[in-house]
């Protein structure tokens, strides 16, 4: 199958409130020598945004190594939270921009793209693993903060995941389960975990995803009429049939039914792990692996942030950035920073993994062998998720008489207004 390609991730890509007058300048192109400081030489000092608040921290204390170990300047800019993305075009837009700087993919991406530098030429992307980079016109301009991934998380003790292959030996498990008095699948009623990482599968198996999303918003396809698509609802009429209704179902007690025995699987990502580690020691007894849908047999892997560099910024601005995500992606220093300090599953092969939780080491193992599907739901349109796919599945687990088919043309439905 093939990948889709990243034209340009929690959960969510955010879509830009503002729009940008007269995108800056040309697109930059990385200095193939600025990999690092060469013979000790002085770099010009940077500034770097970023969005993920969670990493501020540690981030801040790694530049202060950074300084340590080579004696270049990088300056980290506060983070910003929900106004990240205002505050970003504002400042690229009156070229008062930082000199690195996060973006999700999806829309946010599209509409910076031509502010990324291309970074093709540096030697630290050689080590993205399969199809996670960033690119623009087959150029790499992004290398990946790390990488999550979701699928159906099992319980060892109830599922063997080699007799769930397709849609017949998926039913028959939820309907055995069902028999034994156990909830073979649970979903949960928030939107993402309702509906937004279920529907990704049928988008990601498309030959050309990006592709068909857009078809899908010129009317000129439908999910209705798409055989994985069909097929995908023929999943949902066997949950629906046969699992714990979800509209019942909080991601809590989701998690704690699944780590007590009472759920066999889980539609969930390794972020769910940290929920699961409060029941003890869980590590031996659950695994992770693919929705299948039309036989597949990946887990979706996808990225939530990428590190830019700013094509605005000089060039020895652009020498000095290139040589701190070298050293940052490269050294010692920073590759354990990524994986200890920052606490993301790498997406550079180069970087071990440490001691990972049983969920993000097959998400790791999974990255770095390429057997993935992307996340598409990332290109969907904005909000649509919550505002529009969430209700209609509401009133398909809530109306006993809707068939999975009448859901699919529903979705068809909503995602019509939804786009225009």
């Amino acid at each position: 199958m093939k990948k889709v390609k990243k034209v340009l991730s929690v959960l969510t890509a955010t879509a830009l409130v503002a729009t940008l007058a007269a995108c800056g300048g040309t697109s930059g192109t990385a200095d193939k020598d600025s990999g690092a400081a060469s013979g000790g030489d002085k770099l010009k000092k940077i500034t770097l945004f970023q969005s993920k608040v969670e990493i501020t921290e540690p981030l801040e204390a790694l530049v202060k190594t950074y300084k340590e170990e080579t004696g270049n300047e990088v300056e980290v800019w506060g983070a910003a939270g929900d106004a990240y993305s205002q505050q970003l075009v504002a400042k690229l837009g009156s070229n008062q921009g930082p000199t690195i700087f996060s973006v999700a993919p999806g829309p946010e991406s599209e509409k910076l793209k031509s502010y990324f530098t291309d970074l093709s030429g540096e030697e630290y992307v050689k080590n993205i693993a399969p199809d996670m980079e960033l690119k623009v016109d087959d150029k790499t301009v992004g290398v990946p903060y790390g990488v999550e991934g979701f699928g159906l998380v099992y319980n060892k003790d109830l599922v063997d995941p080699a007799n769930v292959k397709d849609l017949d030996s998926f039913t028959k498990l939820l309907e055995q389960m069902k028999a034994e008095g156990k909830n073979g699948l649970s979903l949960s009623q928030e939107a993402y975990f309702l509906i937004g990482h279920i529907l990704n599968t049928p988008f990601a198996l498309q030959s050309d995803p990006l592709a068909f999303i857009d078809q899908l918003n010129k009317g000129e396809v439908k999910m209705a009429d798409t055989k994985e698509f069909q097929e995908w609802a023929k999943f949902m009429d066997a949950i629906k049939a046969n699992a714990k209704n979800p509209m019942e179902v909080k991601y809590d007690s989701q998690m704690g039914d699944f780590a007590t025995g009472k759920t066999a699987m889980v539609h969930q990502g390794n972020w769910s792990y940290s929920m699961l580690a409060d029941f003890g020691d869980m590590d031996s007894k659950i695994g992770m692996m693919p929705f299948p849908l039309a036989g597949n047999d990946k887990l979706a892997v996808g990225v939530a942030s990428y590190w830019v560099i700013n094509n605005q910024a000089d060039a020895d601005e652009v020498k000095a950035a290139n040589a701190f995500l070298n050293w940052l992606f490269t050294s010692d220093t920073g590759k354990k920073a990524i994986v200890d300090d920052f606490k993301f599953i790498p997406a550079l092969t180069n970087i071990e993994a440490g001691n990972l939780d049983p969920l993000s080491q097959a998400v790791h193992e999974a990255t770095n062998s390429g057997q993935t599907i992307p996340w598409a739901l990332n290109y969907f349109p904005s909000g649509i998720i919550t505002n529009d796919l969430a209700p209609a599945t509401q009133e398909f687990f809530m109306n006993k008489d809707m068939t999975g088919e009448q859901f699919l043309q529903k979705l068809d439905e909503v995602w019509a207004k939804a786009s225009k």
